[in-house]
């Protein structure tokens, strides 16, 4: 996993340029909407995925009022079977916990294992919100920069058109 400090870090050896929101510490995506009210900017949700054997692994992001549908993206990815992976398997991988889970988790040692997907819809927008690897600050970063950080650390940005 990536600190929260080496991430700063690193978002500005890119010349990435972010904004962070200080707020209490929040679990669920409607408790972090409403520390950032006011504030431009999708509000995100990523899930981590798996596919039955453990052997691919998946973030998709998409707007946080948006439902994913498991069937749809399962047939996308070509799978039979796809579910959320378990907080030990999250926190193994990338060392985040579930509720602050986001791209700034992932690291060039795991580029094999992990697929990252956005939601068109999503990313026509400018600024896009995640954690920064902690629950209590929320970061707002150009869609472009995001994969910029995504492509530095070796991974593909995959757009998809969730229904």
């Amino acid at each position: 996993m990536i600190t929260e400090e080496h991430l700063y870090e690193q978002l500005e050896e890119l010349n990435i340029p972010y904004k962070i929101v200080k707020h209490q510490p929040v679990f669920t995506t409607e408790e972090a909407d409403k520390q950032i009210e006011g504030h431009e900017g999708v509000r995100t949700k990523s899930l981590f995925l798996q596919n039955k054997k453990k052997k691919r692994f998946f973030i998709v992001i998409m707007d946080d009022s948006k439902s994913l549908d498991i069937n749809f993206f399962k047939d996308y990815v070509d799978e039979s079977r796809i579910k959320l992976a378990s907080p030990e398997t999250i926190e193994k991988l990338i060392g985040l916990t579930p509720g602050i889970v986001s791209v700034f988790g992932l690291t060039e040692a795991m580029n094999d294992k992990i697929e990252v997907f956005y939601d068109r819809e999503m990313i026509k927008e400018d600024l896009l919100t995640f954690h920064p690897n902690t629950n209590d600050k929320t970061i707002f970063i150009k869609t472009t920069d995001i994969f910029k950080f995504v492509a530095s650390m070796g991974y593909d940005n995959q757009i998809i058109d969730l229904p």
